[in-house]
């Protein structure tokens, strides 16, 4: 592998890039791992092995430490008490955490009605699904066509039984950032959980997150550059009450008995690094992002895109949109050796289905069929724009 010395043109360290290897720009699907979390993630998987639970030695205490420390420095990132931070082994298991976790309180106190969007990750959805094989009633509410959901039509929707209300931070797909405070808002009178499934949003939408209004937020690490295998789900109090979460596994009762085993010390050491990076760095990688969105634009405008998404409220790393007359699947072809991208989420794109997203927003089947979502960090080399516009122009052409 060659290394690029010193620091690009952003002023953030460069990744090692092997020659010949396509600009990875899909950084929603998962983000590199940034070398100092990475150095921090060797030091306690090599050196400081310990248990976090053996309380007789060094070993234990020092990863005792640790895990405490990761604790507060993820609370830091959404304004909550360490003791509000449950690690996970990621956001997928903290939305089901979140969701099927409070099945049973609301079975108990008759609330089986829960409103999300069907704009969702597939991790809400598809626990929601299980809910309402079980006889819950879901209402997913179908967006705007600018891609985000409306508050008014949370509080259409919203009855006495509503246990629930679970609306993403940012949507995957096409990166429209989603009106949280204002639906915080709109719950503020009514009773219900409010859940937010943070995994694009968290370390990057610091003040969207960090209204209290909102009981459980979701944390992926591999979202924020920390490996793969780790998360957060928040529990925030109501007072001195918590949400009535039940566990989904048993045996241990580690992390206040809602996620028992032991735990993955490395990997939160990983997690609270790269959320107080996050925090620290927020500034200067969003005017990084927004540098490469700008050079991107400035590219494709020419092509004729159409922006899957309402432009005025889009993360400043993602961008998703339409050539006319080019096809996704012919398009990452035609760019594999130039930029590595996609044309929707990981977790369901190998199945070349249609995007749920773009098709709940209402979008044309020709459009959604061309749809290329591309997602950058702080990390990302220089990308070769032109070359990027020059292979999509000249499939619009044929």
């Amino acid at each position: 592998m060659t290394v690029v010395s010193g620091t690009d043109s952003h002023g953030f360290d460069d990744l090692e890039i092997e020659p010949g290897r396509p600009i990875y720009l899909d950084c929603n699907a998962t983000t590199p791992v940034d070398p100092r979390v990475q150095a921090e993630v060797l030091t306690f998987m090599a050196q400081e092995f310990g248990n976090a639970g053996s309380r007789t030695h060094g070993y234990g205490q020092t990863a005792k430490e640790r895990v405490n420390l990761a604790r507060r420095q993820v609370a830091d990132v959404v304004a909550c008490k360490p003791e509000e931070v449950i690690f996970t082994s990621g956001a997928t298991e903290s939305d089901n955490l979140a969701i099927l976790g409070l099945a049973a309180h609301g079975e108990l106190t008759a609330k089986r009605h829960i409103i999300s969007s069907q704009i969702e990750h597939k991790a809400v959805l598809e626990p929601l699904e299980a809910l309402a094989k079980r006889g819950w009633t879901v209402t997913l509410l179908a967006p705007t066509p600018g891609g985000w959901v409306d508050p008014e039509s949370v509080r259409a929707a919203l009855r006495p039984d509503t246990l629930l209300v679970s609306i993403m931070s940012a949507n995957n797909e096409t990166g429209v950032i989603q009106p949280i405070e204002q639906i915080a808002d709109v719950l503020s009178n009514h009773d219900a959980y409010f859940h937010v499934d943070g995994a694009q949003g968290f370390g990057k939408l610091i003040g969207q997150l960090r209204t209290q209004r909102i009981d459980l937020i979701s944390v992926s690490g591999h979202k924020i550059f920390a490996p793969k295998g780790i998360g957060a789900l928040i529990v925030r109090r109501r007072g001195y009450s918590r949400a009535p979460l039940e566990p989904l596994m048993y045996g241990g009762g580690q992390e206040r008995g809602l996620r028992p085993g032991t735990l993955p010390v490395a990997l939160i050491a990983g997690l609270g690094l790269a959320s107080a990076l996050a925090l620290e760095e927020r500034g200067r990688r969003r005017a990084e992002s927004e540098a490469v969105r700008h050079q991107a634009l400035a590219a494709l405008t020419p092509l004729g895109i159409v922006l899957n998404g309402d432009g005025d409220c889009l993360l400043s790393s993602t961008l998703n949109f339409s050539v006319p007359g080019v096809d996704s699947e012919a398009a990452i072809v035609a760019l594999k050796d130039v930029v590595a991208v996609s044309n929707g989420s990981a977790c369901t794109s190998q199945s070349y289905e249609p995007s749920h997203v773009l098709t709940a927003a209402g979008l044309e089947d020709a459009q959604v069929a061309g749809a290329l979502r591309f997602s950058w960090s702080y990390l990302t080399p220089d990308v070769p724009w032109t070359a990027v516009a020059d292979r999509l122009a000249r499939l619009s052409q044929r």
